[in-house]
């Protein structure tokens, strides 16, 4: 979801009097090894949803409508049969290692990682499930980067859900990990709805009857 943030390095010059940019503002420079999940949550001025990837920092772009209101047909569809022992959030970053923090567009995690309302990140042990919807912008890293690291963080299930080019109808993938190889499996392509039982019984509309409802 959006570009990759890079600072180009400040040559050395004479020391000049502090002045205020008169536009935007001047990111740090990347430390040499790039940045960190701590660095991620204590720069200041990080615009909402920027995401941790291999060091780099990723900037979220504008959302197409179909991204908004599928993640909203996710999130209601996934709560309306969840155990009391799990949680569907949207949008928080998932902690994979130090130089790793993406942000699935949902997830489903233990409710005992649930910590309170100023929470803004789960650890990847924690979560069960992570969708990504693609984004024209964010393919590469929807269909390949993420899914690759998610598996092999060890989360057990993967969905894919995007709007294909024929039909505009929306279809999702779902995988499951094979713990052995850290590798995800298709299980199943469904196009109106979503039907499984894992990690439990989940039943949602995905049809675009469903989309223009919203």
């Amino acid at each position: 979801m959006g570009g990759t943030m890079t600072a180009e390095p400040i040559a050395a010059h004479e020391p000049e009097p502090e002045q205020e940019p008169e536009q935007g503002c001047r990111w740090p420079v990347p430390p040499q090894d790039g940045y960190t999940v701590d660095d991620l949550f204590t720069l200041p001025g990080l615009p909402p949803h920027t995401e941790l990837i291999d060091g780099s920092l990723v900037f979220v772009s504008p959302q197409r409508d179909f991204h908004s209101i599928m993640i909203d047909l996710l999130v209601a569809g996934l709560r309306r049969t969840v155990p009391g022992s799990l949680k569907v959030r949207r949008e928080m970053t998932v902690v994979l290692d130090p130089r790793n923090g993406p942000e699935p567009d949902v997830s489903l995690v233990r409710a005992e990682a649930v910590t309170g309302m100023e929470q803004t990140r789960f650890a990847a042990a924690d979560v069960l499930l992570a969708i990504e919807v693609v984004s024209p912008d964010s393919e590469a890293r929807d269909r390949d980067t993420k899914p690759h690291k998610y598996a092999a963080a060890g989360i057990p299930n993967f969905w894919l859900v995007e709007m294909t080019d024929a039909n505009q109808h929306p279809v999702a993938r779902v995988y499951e990990l094979d713990p052995l190889s850290k590798t995800y499996a298709l299980t199943g392509i469904h196009h109106d709805r979503i039907k499984s039982s894992v990690p439990y019984d989940i039943d949602v509309d995905i049809s675009a009857e469903a989309l223009k409802e919203l």
